[in-house]
């Protein structure tokens, strides 16, 4: 390829930016890899995809979210705040009076997507898989600049440390609803239901307490660990946490929406929840 094509398709060649640049080697084919590089960022996409459009769905729907028998409340619309949301299911009262188009927990589900957007294993994961950029390994990008995260929208994901404390504290929301379903208008009861939304609020802690915000909170700053050693201890058990970031990313994904679904099948009077204790 010739300088001026180069310089057709905007390559800066002075820094070198861009896979056709200048410093870069003349290689005519994206790639030369022979194995299939393509199905992982496929495959990425496609668990992306499914998790928007069912969450969208269900955040929008509007019913079958609550089971007043055992107290079983959906994450996904957890804190209810709405005037319209069932008897019982509002656990810290209604605020708001929602227009039929705002999802009942419209003040936590914000905040939970924007932690989620900006992590730093799903951006790398929908850099790859959603922008090419690059879509794999020794694989071209077909964007010949590269800014980083240093122009808006992009500049945004640096607010990611403070959806961490927002995060956290919905999570200690659903642990309260995960806590309260015990009780249910038979009083102390343990189900099925129970069992699988303990279990998500356990992995939910994980996929929290294994971001690299909760890391640094932990001991980013310290400069002498001998002289704190609690925090320092703490620091050690989250960096083991974080070293399986990206499995609680995704177990906790589709978690929250098997937990869903769970409560709506329930809910809807699909199935009966199978009862362990009372």
């Amino acid at each position: 390829m010739s300088a001026p094509d180069i310089e057709s398709r905007g390559v800066d060649q002075q820094t070198g930016t861009g896979v056709l640049s200048r410093t870069r080697a003349r290689i005519a084919d994206r790639t030369l890899r022979t194995d299939r590089w393509w199905l992982s960022p496929l495959l990425t996409v496609l668990g992306l995809a499914f998790f928007v459009i069912y969450s969208t769905i269900r955040a929008f729907w509007g019913s079958a979210y609550y089971v007043p028998e055992y107290n079983y409340l959906t994450p996904f619309y957890s804190p209810c705040l709405s005037t319209a949301c069932e008897p019982g299911s509002s656990h810290f009262g209604t605020l708001f009076d929602f227009p039929w188009f705002i999802p009942y927990a419209a003040l936590s589900l914000p905040f939970l997507l924007l932690f989620r957007l900006t992590c730093y294993y799903y951006r790398k994961a929908y850099y790859r898989s959603v922008w090419f950029s690059p879509p794999a390994c020794a694989v071209a990008e077909p964007h010949s600049k590269y800014t980083g995260e240093t122009r808006f929208p992009l500049i945004m994901q640096n607010l990611h440390r403070y959806f961490f404390y927002a995060a956290a504290l919905v999570v200690l929301i659903n642990t309260y609803d995960a806590i309260a379903a015990f009780s249910g208008e038979n009083g102390f009861g343990i189900g099925l239901g129970n069992l699988i939304l303990l279990a998500n609020v356990i992995l939910l802690w994980a996929y929290t307490f294994s971001c690299h915000s909760c890391r640094h909170v932990a001991g980013g700053r310290l400069k002498n660990f001998s002289k704190h050693p609690v925090r320092y201890w703490f620091w050690t058990q989250v960096s083991k946490l974080n070293t399986r970031h990206m499995q609680y990313a995704w177990i906790t994904l589709f978690m929250l929406m098997f937990t869903d679904f769970y409560v709506m099948l329930v809910a809807s009077g699909t199935i009966a929840d199978l009862r362990i204790i009372n």
